[in-house]
Order: structure tokens, then C-alpha cells, then sequence
């Protein structure tokens, strides 16, 4: 299979929100929503280690753009449905169409945190992936220590089928984390 040739929506909504494809131009509220989020991500988020220009998170966004078209890695950015807002940035990453499997990842704006909507978000996102990419095996890997992003998987069902130890580096580079992964098989 040529996933090239794959035809799929480039966006979906929840209840709530809309989910879509990163496009030009959304470099602006992205990069607002790292500032607003930086103390929360930095333990957590390599990228969020120093910090970026406008332009930088701009030419990311639209790397992003591409990589989505060329069904490389499949970035998605979350907005409320009513309002417009970005809340949160996810995805499909780690892609192996052969089978096809994924890794969803994902982190959410501060301001927007301890409303559901990163648990909403993965939720649709999986289903998007279970559905429309027929994927066979999706997976939510995290550090072991961030409780927050280890609630969201627990709370959809997903198994966790272990904890790597030592099996990364921190996000400032200088310790070793445990990673574990958690997975939907389908």
C-alpha cells in the first residue's frame, strides 16, 4: 500500500473540539500556547527546553504540513469547536503502514488543562485511527513520572504492556527516565 495514495479526513470534531491538520499560518497560536504552557511542558517536552521564535514554530508547523501530506507523520492540532481556540497539540506519529501502527502524542495548552479535552481529543483521535487508517495497534508512550499524561491512556481502555527502564534520556538531557507504553490492539 502506498499511503500517498491514502484518502482520509484532514479534519473531525468531539463534542467540543475540532481536530485538524496543521496548515500555514497556525504557527502563531501554537507558539502563544508553548509561552502560555512552558513551566508545565519543560519537564516533560525536549522542544520545550529553550525557547523558540515565532518564525521557528512557524517553519515547524509547516514541516508538519508537509510531513501530513506526504502521510509521514500525522501532526494534529486541537481547537474548540465553539470558539476557535487551540488547546492542544497531538498526532499520529511513528507510523508503520505495513501494518499499519501508530503513536499518538500529544500536550496540552495550560489555560486549557483539567477540562477533559486532551482525553476527548485522544479518544476521537483513536477511533480516527482504528477507523479510517485501519490501524491494528495503536500506542501512548510516556515518561513515568508524568501522572497526567499516564491518566489519559488508563482512562481509554488502553493496556499497559510495560515500563522500559532507563530507556530514555530526560527532556533537559540530564538524567534517564522510564518510559512506559501503553497500546489498543485492534
Amino acid at each position: 500500500m502506498n499511503p500517498l495514495l491514502l484518502d482520509f479526513p484532514t479534519e473531525f470534531p468531539t463534542e467540543r473540539l475540532l481536530i485538524r491538520m496543521p496548515k500555514p499560518g497556525d504557527g502563531g497560536v501554537v507558539y502563544h500556547s508553548i509561552n502560555a504552557s512552558i513551566d508545565e511542558l519543560k519537564p516533560w517536552m525536549p522542544f520545550a527546553q529553550k525557547e523558540q521564535t515565532l518564525e521557528e514554530v512557524e517553519t515547524n508547523i509547516r514541516e508538519s504540513y508537509i510531513k501530513f501530506l506526504k502521510r509521514e507523520d500525522l501532526r494534529l492540532l486541537v481547537f474548540l469547536k465553539e470558539t476557535g481556540q487551540f488547546v492542544a497539540s497531538s498526532g499520529l506519529h511513528r507510523i508503520n503502514w505495513s501494518i499499519p501502527s501508530f503513536e499518538i502524542g500529544y500536550w496540552v495548552d495550560t489555560r486549557y488543562s483539567g477540562k477533559g479535552y486532551m482525553t476527548e481529543a485522544v479518544q476521537r483521535i483513536t477511533e480516527f485511527a482504528s477507523q479510517e487508517l485501519k490501524a491494528r495497534r495503536i500506542e501512548i508512550c510516556c515518561d513515568s513520572r508524568n501522572l497526567k499524561s499516564r491518566a489519559i491512556p488508563e482512562k481509554l481502555g488502553y493496556i499497559l504492556e510495560g515500563t522500559l527502564k532507563n530507556e530514555g534520556l530526560s527532556a533537559d538531557g540530564n538524567g534517564l527516565r522510564d518510559t512506559c507504553i501503553y497500546a489498543k490492539i485492534f
